[in-house]
């Protein structure tokens, strides 16, 4: 059974002539048509995050002639976002993914408007961000912007096109608690701190999110035009090694403390401090554990060039040692540090070290709460080395 998004009024839309030849593989199609067509040029919808999932979501949807289309980012583009990221081009690195997002989707349907929002998605400005939209996509890559999302969708009664990526899986749904579950009722409460690695420390293939991402763009045109069956209350489940595509039935919570009966939250809150996390999707987002517990890597190359005997761990992977590592450094990655403790003695100095410093710090407790108290962790890990003592080394 298709559900149509309301209020979108396509009664005074007209194409024109070069615009009916654009998009005549539309128009010929019975579930389309012209009146079709003119729904999706009325429409809007706000993509959340230009990276991996919206870059995908923005070219499709562009092409397909969403007439009004918002982009909502803070990063710049990068180099390794590239491998995925196949809105940007090399060209455009250093530029913010927003500006280079609306540049190619113009080239690619001139007949369409793009506003782009250079700033981080928060509880300051994400109702007044989504207020003009139809739909709202997430295509982030964190606990807390996807909280915000859905809690925004859910007061504004807009429906919220989701997308995960995470190495060979992903995962899409239609939460509309107006028609179905929200994200809430399928994840009550965000997984521990760390728990869940990001796209940036743990990988993504990068086909995976071409292929969830216009799933997602195929859900925003079906609600427009009202085609099909949406994934309201269906999660889908990817993954691109077995080639496989599942699907679990989702449930409204009865209880869920958003769209339930009787709801607890009924504004925006802090999601930095409900997940435990910051609101960032990027990959040069510096690891911390707080300034008493970091060294820079200009404090460490000090250090050693002092002739200071420091132990200096690193706890990366090893295919990720493979691809560069400090001479300086010993290679015990992070899931044998705590059968591998009794190497360590307490009597030295030790740094930590990983990709970021994210992974790292998260090791800290398990070396103090061992009485292995002269440490610290290496603030922006490997990455930090390679941009600020030793431009020669590459950067993953």
């Amino acid at each position: 059974m298709s559900i149509s998004l309301e209020g979108i009024h396509a009664d005074d839309v007209e194409l024109s002539n070069e615009e009916i030849t654009r998009y005549s593989r539309h128009l010929i199609m019975p579930e389309v048509t012209l009146v079709g067509q003119t729904k999706l040029k009325a429409a809007s919808v706000l993509c959340v995050g230009t990276g991996g999932l919206g870059s995908p979501v923005a070219l499709y949807l562009a092409a397909a002639g969403v007439g009004r289309i918002g982009l909502v980012d803070h990063d710049m583009v990068e180099a390794n976002n590239l491998q995925r990221q196949i809105i940007h081009g090399t060209s455009t690195i250093g530029t913010p993914k927003v500006e280079s997002a609306r540049d190619r989707m113009i080239d690619i349907n001139p007949y369409i408007d793009v506003t782009v929002h250079n700033e981080l998605f928060t509880s300051e400005n994400a109702l007044k961000l989504t207020e003009p939209y139809d739909i709202i996509i997430d295509g982030t890559d964190n606990f807390p912007t996807r909280y915000l999302v859905n809690d925004v969708c859910v007061l504004q009664g807009k429906p919220n096109v989701y997308g995960s990526i995470f190495r060979f899986e992903g995962q899409a749904s239609v939460f509309w608690a107006q028609h179905g579950p929200c994200y809430r009722c399928l994840f009550p409460e965000p997984p521990p701190p760390g728990l869940v690695p990001s796209c940036a420390e743990g990988g993504v293939l990068g086909i995976l999110p071409g292929t969830i991402g216009t799933i997602q763009a195929t859900e925003a045109i079906k609600l427009i035009v009202g085609l099909g069956k949406p994934l309201i209350g269906r999660l889908l489940l990817y993954d691109a090694l077995e080639m496989s595509i599942d699907e679990v039935q989702l449930r409204k919570n009865p209880d869920c403390v958003l769209c339930g009966a009787k709801p607890t939250v009924t504004k925006l809150i802090d999601y930095e401090q409900f997940c435990g996390m910051p609101l960032h999707d990027h990959d040069t987002e510096d690891g911390t554990a707080g300034e008493e517990w970091d060294i820079t890597v200009t404090d460490l190359k000090s250090k050693f060039d002092a002739g200071e005997k420091i132990r200096l761990v690193d706890v990366r992977e090893v295919f990720e040692w493979d691809i560069v590592h400090l001479p300086e450094a010993e290679l015990i990655p992070m899931g044998d540090l705590p059968a591998r403790l009794s190497e360590l003695d307490s009597t030295h100095e030790y740094v930590l070290m990983c990709r970021t410093g994210v992974r790292s710090a998260q090791m800290l407790p398990l070396l103090t709460s061992a009485g292995i108290t002269r440490v610290k962790n290496l603030k922006g890990g490997i990455r930090a080395w390679a941009s600020e003592i030793d431009p020669e080394m590459p950067i993953y």
